[in-house]
């Protein structure tokens, strides 16, 4: 019940500012271009309160997932926030008021539409640049290669002939990536083939890997492809030894640091619990530096449920906020930005080719889970990325010329500019009433898809 109300508290402050920066977009061009804009809302209805201001009715309303705005001349359904249905002699007649937004010329409009998606794009780039500017949260000491820490054997990367040590240097064509980068295309590309390129001594290595089908899921790691990245350096600090445990038994010491495990360097908590879940209990060989000496200690690990233990915690990664300046911010707010808008494409790309499913997009309640998972997550690089995804991809979403959407409503804009008259109203609502069907038919199965995707349902499966 925790869990589910910090989601849905972070849910409706993340959804609400994105759609509210949003309409704020649409409001302040529509200001701009004389256009009257009625009612400036926070929430939607049904109103609770608000004041009037000149012209517009500022307000604050019951369902507080966002906010819109009502302009005059909002008729036709698609248009606004609802499908009010429009007559020719209401049209006629706002088509004579000059703050009527249909008696502004297409040009203007356009700007109107592009606006919304116009704002988010902006707070992309300023939360990320308030980010890197004031903040910029780097660990203590950090490995900067994508250098593969330990393989399981019998994995795909272990297939692929991935090995310790190994630097990958480019990822499905992607060069120089870091490793959230290899993650994101590895969801991309679920259940095929990978080209791969890797550093290994002195020499460039080409092959490919297997993406296994779970990849579409929200919980795929490295680790579901065999590889344990170093993202440290330095060997694995023992914060505190459980007593009874094996790691107790074997003479392994709050303060110790484990430098090797059976003679490989081991630098992450993960990558030992990986080799100990391949290794199914087999007995470990520790290289343990304790008080300027080296040791070594033999450990065999205890089956707790489904996993291999030793019983010990290890100190947190080290954390120290490095903000930049304020012009080196701008830049990495920029890479940001494009690298994740190239992301994004690349996702509308293989959707509509048929190469990723549908069912591997995140929806409300997916989008919800992610907000509470990031709200109770240290330190504020998870808030900050989510936020800024969300929005940059609420942006490029609405530029799709899809009816209902901004990018369809700018796309009929632009094909009346070209006929050079306006489209017969009988067809524009055919369009928009089909659309919005279709719309709530995509989100009804995206609130399915995710709510199948929950831990609870998971289980249920055999």
């Amino acid at each position: 019940m925790h869990d589910f109300l910090i989601s849905a508290a972070a849910f409706i402050v993340l959804v609400g500012v994105m759609v509210l920066v949003h309409e704020f977009g649409h409001f302040i061009v529509a200001k701009l271009c004389g256009v009257r804009v009625e009612r400036f809302s926070i929430g939607f209805p049904p109103r609770l309160f608000g004041v009037k201001i000149g012209e517009t009715d500022y307000c604050i309303s019951a369902t507080p997932l966002g906010g819109y705005v009502k302009m005059t001349g909002e008729n036709m359904p698609g248009e606004n926030m609802s499908l009010e249905g429009a007559d020719q002699e209401k049209i006629d007649a706002q088509s004579a008021d000059p703050g009527a937004l249909t008696s502004h010329p297409r040009w203007q409009r356009i700007l109107i539409g592009f606006a919304g998606p116009f704002f988010n794009f902006l707070l992309t780039l300023a939360l990320m640049w308030f980010y890197f500017a004031f903040i910029n949260e780097v660990p203590s000491a950090t490995v900067k290669t994508t250098t593969v820490e330990w393989v399981t054997p019998g994995s795909d990367a272990a297939t692929a002939g991935l090995k310790a040590g190994d630097v990958i240097v480019s990822f499905d064509n992607v060069r120089n990536p870091d490793w959230e980068a290899i993650l994101d295309y590895a969801h991309l590309n679920a259940n095929q083939m990978v080209p791969m390129t890797v550093s290994r001594n002195g020499q460039t290595i080409s092959m490919s890997i297997f993406v296994p089908s779970s990849a579409k899921n929200d919980s795929f790691d490295w680790g579901d492809i065999g590889i344990s990245p170093q993202f440290l350096p330095g060997p694995i600090a023992v914060a505190q030894v459980q007593p009874g445990m094996p790691a107790a038994q074997a003479g392994l010491r709050d303060g110790d640091a484990i430098e090797a495990v059976d003679g490989q360097a081991f630098h992450s908590v993960n990558t030992l619990l990986a080799y100990m879940q391949a290794g199914k209990g087999k007995p470990l060989i520790l290289t343990v530096l304790r008080d300027g000496a080296t040791l070594q200690i033999v450990a065999t690990p205890e089956k707790l449920d489904t996993r291999w233990m030793l019983g010990f915690s290890t100190n947190p990664i080290p954390i120290r906020d490095e903000p930049l300046s304020l012009v080196s911010a701008a830049g990495k707010s920029l890479g940001y930005f494009r690298d994740n808008s190239l992301l994004v494409g690349e996702v509308l790309d293989r959707l509509f080719t048929h190469r990723l499913s549908v069912t591997q997009m995140m929806g409300p309640v997916g989008i919800a889970k992610a907000a509470g998972e990031a709200a109770q997550m240290n330190g504020w690089y998870p808030k900050f990325g989510l936020a800024s995804e969300i929005s940059l991809q609420l942006g490029m979403l609405n530029l799709l010329p899809f009816p209902i959407l901004d990018g369809g409503m700018i796309l009929l804009l632009l094909i009346e500019s070209l006929l050079r008259h306006d489209i017969s109203l009988a067809i524009k609502e055919r369009i928009y009433t089909a659309a919005f069907v279709v719309l709530m038919a995509f989100i009804a199965f995206t609130i399915f898809n995710d709510v199948s995707k929950l831990q609870l349902f998971m289980h249920a499966k055999p």
